[in-house]
């Protein structure tokens, strides 16, 4: 019996290397409770009872997840043209009801957040002849699912330049049957240029096994790599990493000036030496040391402290003023303020003259050229997308997919007049329906139209005369 315990083991060495701030930048992007334990910083005066509190306490401002959603708003907010796509697979790209928008959105989310994504390609499994009735009845075709890095532990290229091999990793758990617990598994596919391979392994001895396979004489693997090419490309760091590095200072501070103003409503004890003294001589534990027994001599928030007699010998309550806290607040502002800096966004400013300034700064210099970029990235992983679903399945028709490229901020208006002007040039076919084409645009910028009434439209534009 062959060994294959050796896929588990294997990772290609640059999934290795960027594992762990993966798992990082998933974990800050997921947040929640769990995010705050990790990334929450007991310091160093800090006593355990006193950092137990701080974390229960504590509230975490998702900026990363803000980041990546709102990089991804600005790529999608214009719909990608697709003419002759399916209705069926443009409206249930990855056969379990995620519109083709919904599943590149995923895609381009991921590369916000991990600099790498991927697109696996597949068909259902089937047996026996297939007629259209049961293809619809069943529905029998291709679909598209989008893979975060973390998935697709390893894989190879040939000398052609394209992917050799591919290894996913499938987790999860299935229940056949509703009395009893859902069972969990861990297997391994492994993609080929002619086929699959699907590995388990044994949750009790930890025996590996091939479960299935199939032939796809697709003559290529199905998984479409999408990198960002400034950054990986570069052979440089992810800048995510160092979004959530910042994020992370700020819910460190923001925990501390949280701490700061609930010690400005209960204040720390300080009681004079004398005191604690006479104290311990009365307790049943009574020692030679002081600050045992109900009298700490930790300086801590949580904790009281005493005084020596050549001090004031006064008893009161100390307590952090407003000072302390508003300088932490100003400064996770700036924190802020650098945050969005580093990924080229623009941030409100004191002044409006100067929000306006940065704003057209943002639609016009700062990112568009990023933008840009990533709906290169976007368009180009969906285009061959679709012709791996015309390679499962000959009846798909490959579509031509444009995404858009303007990022700037439309001034209806003149753009009307432009259009308008456009027109009275040329009254040739061709020029004329990327006219109209365009003017779909903007009525949808005006009125939002739904997809089928815009796909209705292009239709009738594609079908003119």
């Amino acid at each position: 019996m062959s060994d294959y315990s050796y896929l588990w083991k294997r990772e290609n060495p640059f999934y290795s290397l960027h594992k762990e701030t993966w798992e990082r930048s998933r974990d800050a992007y997921s947040g929640g409770s769990d995010y705050i334990d990790l990334a929450l910083i007991k310091h160093i005066s800090e006593v355990d009872v006193e950092f137990v509190e701080r974390r229960r306490r504590a509230y975490y401002f998702n900026y990363p997840r803000k980041i990546a959603r709102l990089i991804t708003q600005y790529v999608l907010s214009e719909e990608p043209r697709r003419r002759n796509a399916a209705p069926e697979l443009e409206e249930d790209f990855s056969r379990s009801g995620l519109r083709t928008n919904e599943v590149m959105r995923q895609f381009s989310t991921m590369l916000n957040v991990y600099g790498e994504a991927w697109l696996l390609v597949d068909m259902p499994e089937f047996s026996g002849e297939i007629d259209p009735e049961r293809q619809k009845r069943e529905r029998i075709r291709p679909y598209a699912l989008a893979l975060s890095p973390l998935a697709v532990v390893d894989w190879s290229y040939g000398e052609d330049g394209a992917l050799a091999w591919a290894v996913v990793a499938e987790n999860g758990t299935y229940s056949p049957n509703p009395f009893l617990p859902p069972v969990r598994f861990s297997r391994r596919r492994l993609w080929t240029r002619d086929g699959w391979f699907l590995f388990e392994r044994e949750n009790e001895t930890g025996m590996v096994f091939l479960k299935d396979s199939a032939a796809h004489k697709l003559d290529r693997v199905p998984l479409i790599r999408g990198i960002e090419s400034d950054g990986f490309g570069m052979d440089a760091n992810h800048w995510f990493e160092d979004a959530v590095r910042i994020s992370d200072a700020i819910l460190n501070n923001e925990s501390e000036a949280q701490m700061n103003a609930v010690k400005q409503m209960f204040g720390l004890l300080v009681i004079s030496e004398s005191f604690a003294r006479s104290a311990r001589a009365n307790t049943p534990d009574s020692s030679s040391e002081p600050g045992g027994g109900k009298f700490s001599h930790i300086l801590a928030r949580s904790a009281a402290i005493w005084e020596s007699n050549e001090e004031k010998g006064i008893s009161r309550y100390i307590s952090p003023s407003g000072i302390e806290t508003q300088a932490i607040r100003t400064e996770n502002l700036n924190l802020k303020k650098e945050l969005f800096d580093v990924i080229g966004l623009a941030v409100q400013k004191d002044s409006a003259t100067e929000q306006t300034a940065e704003s057209k700064a943002w639609d016009h210099q700062n990112v568009k050229q990023f933008l840009v970029s990533r709906a290169d990235i976007l368009e180009q992983a969906e285009q061959m997308a679709w012709e791996l679903m015309h390679c499962w399945d000959r009846s798909v028709e490959v579509p031509e997919v444009v995404y858009n490229r303007d990022f700037a901020v439309t001034e209806l208006k003149s753009s009307v007049e432009a259009l308008l002007g456009l027109e009275q040039i040329s009254h040739s076919g061709e020029f004329s329906k990327e006219i109209a084409r365009s003017a779909v645009g903007l009525l949808e910028k005006i009125n939002r139209i739904s997809p089928a009434a815009r796909r209705k439209i292009l239709e009738e534009i594609d079908h003119a005369g």
